[in-house]
Protein backbone atom coordinates (compact mmCIF):
# COMPACT_ATOMS: atom_id res chain seq x y z
CA UNK A 1 0.00 0.00 0.00
CA UNK A 2 1.14 3.52 -0.80
CA UNK A 3 0.24 6.95 0.58
CA UNK A 4 0.43 10.07 -1.59
CA UNK A 5 1.37 12.63 1.05
CA UNK A 6 0.98 15.72 -1.13
CA UNK A 7 -1.61 16.29 -3.83
CA UNK A 8 -3.89 19.08 -5.01
CA UNK A 9 -7.11 17.22 -5.70
CA UNK A 10 -9.21 20.40 -5.72
CA UNK A 11 -7.24 21.81 -8.67
CA UNK A 12 -9.34 22.65 -11.72
CA UNK A 13 -7.43 19.97 -13.67
CA UNK A 14 -9.47 17.37 -11.77
CA UNK A 15 -12.84 19.10 -11.93
CA UNK A 16 -15.61 16.57 -12.40
CA UNK A 17 -13.17 13.64 -12.19
CA UNK A 18 -12.57 13.28 -8.47
CA UNK A 19 -14.30 9.91 -8.12
CA UNK A 20 -12.40 8.53 -11.10
CA UNK A 21 -9.03 9.86 -9.93
CA UNK A 22 -9.41 8.44 -6.41
CA UNK A 23 -10.76 5.11 -7.64
CA UNK A 24 -7.91 4.68 -10.12
CA UNK A 25 -5.36 5.54 -7.43
CA UNK A 26 -6.74 2.80 -5.18
CA UNK A 27 -6.56 0.34 -8.07
CA UNK A 28 -2.85 1.23 -8.31
CA UNK A 29 -2.32 0.57 -4.60
CA UNK A 30 -2.54 4.18 -3.39
CA UNK A 31 -4.95 3.73 -0.51
CA UNK A 32 -4.62 7.16 1.08
CA UNK A 33 -4.06 10.67 -0.27
CA UNK A 34 -3.37 13.95 1.51
CA UNK A 35 -4.64 16.92 -0.47
CA UNK A 36 -3.05 20.27 0.31
CA UNK A 37 -4.25 23.82 0.69
CA UNK A 38 -2.12 26.71 -0.56
CA UNK A 39 -4.22 29.65 0.61
CA UNK A 40 -7.30 30.20 2.72
CA UNK A 41 -9.82 29.45 -0.03
CA UNK A 42 -7.98 26.35 -1.22
CA UNK A 43 -7.57 25.18 2.38
CA UNK A 44 -11.32 25.41 2.89
CA UNK A 45 -11.81 23.48 -0.35
CA UNK A 46 -9.27 20.83 0.69
CA UNK A 47 -10.99 20.29 4.05
CA UNK A 48 -14.41 20.03 2.42
CA UNK A 49 -13.10 17.66 -0.24
CA UNK A 50 -11.40 15.39 2.31
CA UNK A 51 -14.59 15.18 4.36
CA UNK A 52 -16.39 13.60 1.40
CA UNK A 53 -13.98 10.79 0.55
CA UNK A 54 -12.80 7.76 2.45
CA UNK A 55 -9.02 7.59 2.52
CA UNK A 56 -8.53 11.28 1.68
CA UNK A 57 -7.07 13.68 4.25
CA UNK A 58 -5.87 17.27 4.00
CA UNK A 59 -3.43 19.89 5.18
CA UNK A 60 -4.29 23.57 5.44
CA UNK A 61 -2.03 26.59 5.21
CA UNK A 62 -1.04 29.80 3.47
CA UNK A 63 1.55 29.36 0.72
CA UNK A 64 4.30 32.01 0.39
CA UNK A 65 2.76 33.63 -2.69
CA UNK A 66 -0.48 34.10 -0.73
CA UNK A 67 1.12 35.15 2.55
CA UNK A 68 -0.57 38.56 2.61
CA UNK A 69 -3.83 36.69 3.32
CA UNK A 70 -2.57 35.69 6.74
CA UNK A 71 -4.02 37.74 9.60
CA UNK A 72 -5.66 37.14 12.98
CA UNK A 73 -9.01 36.35 11.39
CA UNK A 74 -7.55 33.76 9.02
CA UNK A 75 -5.57 32.16 11.86
CA UNK A 76 -8.75 31.86 13.91
CA UNK A 77 -10.60 30.30 10.99
CA UNK A 78 -7.75 27.86 10.38
CA UNK A 79 -8.03 26.76 14.01
CA UNK A 80 -11.72 26.05 13.39
CA UNK A 81 -11.02 24.10 10.21
CA UNK A 82 -8.24 22.13 11.92
CA UNK A 83 -10.76 20.79 14.42
CA UNK A 84 -12.01 18.51 11.65
CA UNK A 85 -10.79 14.93 11.89
CA UNK A 86 -9.51 14.91 8.29
CA UNK A 87 -7.04 17.78 8.83
CA UNK A 88 -3.64 16.17 9.46
CA UNK A 89 -1.15 19.00 9.04
CA UNK A 90 -0.40 22.67 8.43
CA UNK A 91 0.81 23.27 4.90
CA UNK A 92 1.89 23.91 2.46
CA UNK A 93 3.75 26.77 4.08
CA UNK A 94 7.25 28.12 3.66
CA UNK A 95 9.53 30.46 1.76
CA UNK A 96 9.87 31.28 -1.91
CA UNK A 97 12.53 33.69 -3.14
CA UNK A 98 11.61 33.84 -6.81
CA UNK A 99 11.20 37.10 -8.68
CA UNK A 100 8.07 39.04 -7.72
CA UNK A 101 7.51 36.88 -4.60
CA UNK A 102 6.26 38.71 -1.48
CA UNK A 103 8.75 40.55 0.72
CA UNK A 104 11.05 38.04 2.40
CA UNK A 105 10.53 39.45 5.88
CA UNK A 106 6.76 39.06 5.47
CA UNK A 107 7.20 35.48 4.27
CA UNK A 108 9.39 34.63 7.26
CA UNK A 109 6.96 36.17 9.73
CA UNK A 110 4.02 34.35 8.14
CA UNK A 111 5.85 31.05 8.10
CA UNK A 112 6.84 31.42 11.74
CA UNK A 113 3.27 32.27 12.70
CA UNK A 114 2.03 29.12 11.02
CA UNK A 115 4.59 26.79 12.59
CA UNK A 116 3.55 28.29 15.94
CA UNK A 117 -0.04 27.45 15.02
CA UNK A 118 0.97 23.89 14.11
CA UNK A 119 2.70 23.53 17.48
CA UNK A 120 -0.42 24.83 19.24
CA UNK A 121 -2.65 22.40 17.36
CA UNK A 122 -0.33 19.41 17.71
CA UNK A 123 0.06 19.02 13.94
CA UNK A 124 3.07 18.44 11.66
CA UNK A 125 4.06 21.00 9.03
CA UNK A 126 4.43 20.61 5.27
CA UNK A 127 7.18 22.90 4.01
CA UNK A 128 7.40 24.57 0.61
CA UNK A 129 10.91 25.89 -0.06
CA UNK A 130 11.99 27.38 -3.36
CA UNK A 131 15.31 29.15 -3.82
CA UNK A 132 15.43 29.76 -0.06
CA UNK A 133 16.98 26.67 1.48
CA UNK A 134 19.66 28.51 3.49
CA UNK A 135 17.23 30.89 5.16
CA UNK A 136 14.69 28.10 5.67
CA UNK A 137 17.10 25.81 7.50
CA UNK A 138 18.41 28.68 9.61
CA UNK A 139 14.88 29.76 10.56
CA UNK A 140 13.97 26.20 11.51
CA UNK A 141 17.13 25.84 13.61
CA UNK A 142 16.26 29.03 15.47
CA UNK A 143 12.78 27.70 16.20
CA UNK A 144 13.45 24.01 16.67
CA UNK A 145 11.28 24.01 19.80
CA UNK A 146 8.26 24.43 17.52
CA UNK A 147 9.01 21.26 15.53
CA UNK A 148 8.05 18.63 18.09
CA UNK A 149 5.18 17.40 15.90
CA UNK A 150 7.51 16.87 12.97
CA UNK A 151 7.05 17.80 9.37
CA UNK A 152 8.29 17.29 5.85
CA UNK A 153 10.03 19.18 3.06
CA UNK A 154 7.59 18.68 0.23
CA UNK A 155 8.95 18.04 -3.28
CA UNK A 156 12.54 17.92 -2.05
CA UNK A 157 15.18 18.58 -4.71
CA UNK A 158 18.07 19.87 -2.60
CA UNK A 159 21.62 18.86 -1.87
CA UNK A 160 23.03 16.15 0.36
CA UNK A 161 24.10 18.84 2.84
CA UNK A 162 20.56 20.23 2.99
CA UNK A 163 19.13 16.75 3.44
CA UNK A 164 21.45 16.13 6.39
CA UNK A 165 20.37 19.38 8.07
CA UNK A 166 16.71 18.57 7.52
CA UNK A 167 17.10 15.14 9.10
CA UNK A 168 18.96 16.64 12.07
CA UNK A 169 15.89 18.80 12.65
CA UNK A 170 13.77 15.65 12.90
CA UNK A 171 11.97 16.32 9.64
CA UNK A 172 11.17 14.12 6.65
CA UNK A 173 12.00 14.51 2.97
CA UNK A 174 9.18 13.99 0.49
CA UNK A 175 10.06 12.47 -2.88
CA UNK A 176 8.08 13.21 -6.03
CA UNK A 177 8.27 13.05 -9.78
CA UNK A 178 11.31 15.33 -10.05
CA UNK A 179 13.44 12.42 -8.81
CA UNK A 180 12.64 10.56 -12.06
CA UNK A 181 13.60 13.37 -14.45
CA UNK A 182 16.54 12.69 -16.74
CA UNK A 183 18.30 15.86 -15.57
CA UNK A 184 17.95 15.01 -11.85
CA UNK A 185 21.01 12.79 -11.38
CA UNK A 186 22.37 14.99 -8.60
CA UNK A 187 19.12 14.58 -6.68
CA UNK A 188 19.24 10.81 -7.19
CA UNK A 189 22.79 10.76 -5.87
CA UNK A 190 21.58 12.63 -2.78
CA UNK A 191 18.61 10.32 -2.24
CA UNK A 192 20.91 7.30 -2.40
CA UNK A 193 22.49 8.57 0.82
CA UNK A 194 19.30 9.52 2.69
CA UNK A 195 17.87 6.79 4.96
CA UNK A 196 14.53 5.50 3.72
CA UNK A 197 13.21 5.96 7.27
CA UNK A 198 13.21 9.72 6.65
CA UNK A 199 11.36 9.64 3.32
CA UNK A 200 7.79 10.07 2.16
CA UNK A 201 6.23 9.73 -1.30
CA UNK A 202 4.16 12.40 -3.05
CA UNK A 203 2.95 13.44 -6.48
CA UNK A 204 2.20 17.18 -6.05
CA UNK A 205 -0.43 16.43 -8.68
CA UNK A 206 -1.56 17.78 -11.08
CA UNK A 207 2.00 19.11 -11.40
CA UNK A 208 5.38 17.39 -11.97
CA UNK A 209 4.31 14.08 -13.45
CA UNK A 210 7.14 11.54 -13.31
CA UNK A 211 9.07 10.24 -16.30
CA UNK A 212 7.86 8.80 -18.69
CA UNK A 213 4.65 10.81 -18.16
CA UNK A 214 6.38 14.18 -17.85
CA UNK A 215 4.28 16.98 -19.32
CA UNK A 216 1.02 15.12 -18.70
CA UNK A 217 -1.45 15.78 -15.89
CA UNK A 218 -0.04 14.12 -12.80
CA UNK A 219 -2.34 11.99 -10.60
CA UNK A 220 -1.93 9.93 -7.41
CA UNK A 221 -1.90 6.78 -9.56
CA UNK A 222 1.70 7.63 -10.52
CA UNK A 223 2.96 7.06 -6.98
CA UNK A 224 4.07 3.49 -7.86
CA UNK A 225 6.22 4.90 -10.69
CA UNK A 226 7.94 7.26 -8.22
CA UNK A 227 8.35 4.36 -5.77
CA UNK A 228 9.88 2.10 -8.42
CA UNK A 229 12.44 4.77 -9.25
CA UNK A 230 13.25 5.29 -5.57
CA UNK A 231 13.65 1.53 -5.11
CA UNK A 232 16.28 1.52 -7.87
CA UNK A 233 18.07 4.46 -6.28
CA UNK A 234 18.11 2.78 -2.86
CA UNK A 235 18.83 -0.73 -4.11
CA UNK A 236 15.77 -2.19 -2.40
CA UNK A 237 12.46 -3.67 -3.50
CA UNK A 238 9.41 -1.59 -4.32
CA UNK A 239 7.65 -3.48 -1.53
CA UNK A 240 10.26 -2.20 0.93
CA UNK A 241 9.78 1.38 -0.27
CA UNK A 242 6.01 1.00 0.11
CA UNK A 243 6.31 -0.50 3.58
CA UNK A 244 8.70 2.07 5.03
CA UNK A 245 7.30 5.22 3.42
CA UNK A 246 3.75 4.23 4.30
CA UNK A 247 4.69 3.67 7.93
CA UNK A 248 6.55 7.01 7.94
CA UNK A 249 3.42 8.78 6.65
CA UNK A 250 1.12 7.01 9.10
CA UNK A 251 3.32 7.96 12.01
CA UNK A 252 3.86 11.59 10.95
CA UNK A 253 0.28 12.40 9.99
CA UNK A 254 -1.55 10.03 12.30
CA UNK A 255 -3.46 8.29 9.51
Amino acid sequence: MFIDTHAHLTDSAFEGRADQIISHAKECGVEKIITSGAGFTSSLAAAEFASKYDGVFCTIGIYPENIYELDDNVCDKMREIAAGSKVVGIGEIGLQYTEDAPERSVQKAGFLRQIELAKELGLPIVIHCRDAIGDMIELLKQNKQLLSNGGTFHCFSGSEESAKEIIKLGLHISIGGVSTFKNAQRLRDTLAKVPLEHMLLETDCPYLAPHPYRGQTNTPSYIPTIAENLAKIKGVTVEKVAEVTTENARRLFGI
